[in-house]
């Protein structure tokens, strides 16, 4: 039964963890519960790839002793060495293999092929962003038991969020204990990430075999624009299932550890313009970009046309940062183009001083989700000319005539859509009417009072209902898909 992708569903991780959960909550000493946690990650990333932990180790090992370098020294030359050594690593395993790919000949291109270590993405961004803290006075001053455990903290480990030393170090040396409160929060929170999980792998799936976006994307060699319109948002919604459910995994079984991650989404569906988006997002590595690329860039030129250039530039990184394709950096100066012309736009309204009328809201709001969605194209499509296909159909007013995707899918993704909108708006009222001074009688305030009630039984609804349609099925997505970034 994959309920969070392999990671989550192993026996390993959920012993490791129940296990640090007592510790955390028993013990009051620091140190060992800085151990348990260090070799429970360990252990974890062992059972994965062995030599998986030997590059983790290396990195670890080598970036604590840069740090204490900079530390004894501030200066731009150890940096630099930093800066290139964990470009050089991340590139040997994600972006070399793709580039001898298109270098070798085929008889040469196996050789060349080298698995990925899992997470290495995202804990290289953390060693680096440790290595920037102290370049700039941060007051950082981690043992080797805390600085390994910020790297292998394994909640996080695979697929971020991506957190900051500043942050953790605080929280890994508290002696308070983890409280009751935290780990029935921790544990609320995984079971909401195993739930949308779920719904990301139905998406993928589809109600019937074959009929679900992995198919509308890998099987099907024609669409409509209508079929491409509903591929693009509906992979952003299996994207966002998939991934924000994978975070709520990890910040609840952080926080059932006593500790605080960065959230990952903050309903990036209600975005309004594409800075909003982006704030809203895979928000832990769109600010790891903000802060660590674009303002340290920006300010190096006083024009306007450098900052709406950096602006760009950082997107890029930040497409490549998931692969390093002409896809993803199409995706990442689309995005950044997105940026800038919305700062353009702002800045024409300020000069006119022009105040937007009511209605503009939603229209900004659809034309956001437009924009967005059409994105996806290039961070999905398997090749240019997919991707050139499919925007050709969007784009050709006679191919809305018809759809020839399933009519399931389109059922799904609405159905889904609306569900998840109906969830939050609902829980925003509970939330509302739960506070002190509301109103005490009717229906809603009713339901707010014994919600602990009935939401558990609905949620099992749910559950159930997705898995008796998903574990019928063959084939399908059965892992999370961020791992392969």
């Amino acid at each position: 039964m994959e309920f969070g992708g392999v990671v989550f569903q192993s026996s390993c991780y959920v012993v490791l963890f129940l296990v640090c959960v007592v510790v955390c909550a028993k013990v009051h000493a620091r140190s060992v519960r800085q151990v348990v946690l260090l070799v429970s990650g360990l252990a974890l990333y062992l059972t994965w790839q062995p030599w998986f932990a030997a590059v983790l180790l290396t990195s670890i090992v080598v970036n604590f002793l840069l740090g204490k370098w900079l530390r004894v020294k501030p200066h731009w030359l150890p940096l630099l060495v930093g800066v290139i050594f964990n470009l050089a690593l991340l590139g040997a395993f994600k972006y070399v293999p793709q580039l001898t790919a298109h270098l070798l000949p085929s008889s040469l291109q196996e050789a060349g092929k080298i698995a990925l270590p899992l997470g290495i993405s995202f804990w290289t961004f953390q060693a680096l962003s440790y290595l920037f803290d102290l370049y700039r006075d941060e007051e950082l001053d981690p043992t080797f038991v805390e600085f390994a455990l910020y790297m292998a903290f394994f909640p996080i480990t695979i697929s971020g969020p991506v957190c900051r030393m500043p942050d953790m170090l605080p929280q890994f040396r508290s002696e308070e204990r983890t409280s009751w409160g935290d780990i029935g929060a921790g544990f609320r929170r995984i079971a909401i990430g195993v739930l949308m999980m779920q719904f990301g792998k139905l998406l993928g799936q589809g109600i019937l075999a074959g009929d679900g976006i992995v198919s509308g994307f890998d099987r099907t060699t024609q669409w409509s624009g209508t079929d491409v319109w509903c591929l693009a948002f509906g992979y952003g919604l299996q994207l966002f299932f998939d991934f924000a459910g994978y975070t709520h995994i990890a910040v609840g079984a952080a926080r059932a550890l006593g500790i605080t991650v960065p959230e990952n989404f903050e309903r990036p569906f209600a975005s309004t313009n594409p800075s909003v988006f982006w704030t809203r997002w895979h928000m832990s590595l769109s600010f790891w970009i903000r802060d660590y690329v674009f303002f340290p860039l920006a300010p190096l030129r006083r024009e306007m046309r450098w900052r709406n250039l950096m602006l760009a530039l950082s997107m890029v990184v930040f497409g490549l940062w998931h692969k390093g394709t002409w896809l993803f950096l199409i995706w990442g100066a689309y995005h950044g183009m997105l940026l800038v012309s919305h700062r353009l736009l702002q800045q024409i309204v300020r000069r006119l001083n022009w105040e937007p009328p009511k209605f503009w809201t939603p229209l900004s709001w659809l034309a956001t989700a437009s924009l967005i969605s059409v994105g996806w194209i290039f961070f999905r499509a398997n090749s240019m000319e997919q991707a050139r296909q499919m925007l050709a159909a969007v784009a050709s007013p006679a191919s809305y005539d018809a759809h020839l995707l399933s009519t399931s899918l389109y059922v799904l993704i609405a159905v889904l859509a609306a569900g998840y909108a109906v969830v939050v708006l609902l829980g925003d009222a509970l939330d509302n009417y739960s506070e002190i001074g509301q109103p005490q009688s009717g229906i809603v305030p009713s339901l707010a009072r014994s919600r602990w009630y009935w939401v558990p039984a609905l949620y099992l609804l749910a559950l159930l209902l997705v898995l008796m349609i998903t574990l019928t099925q063959q084939g399908g997505v059965g892992q999370m898909m961020y791992r392969s970034f």
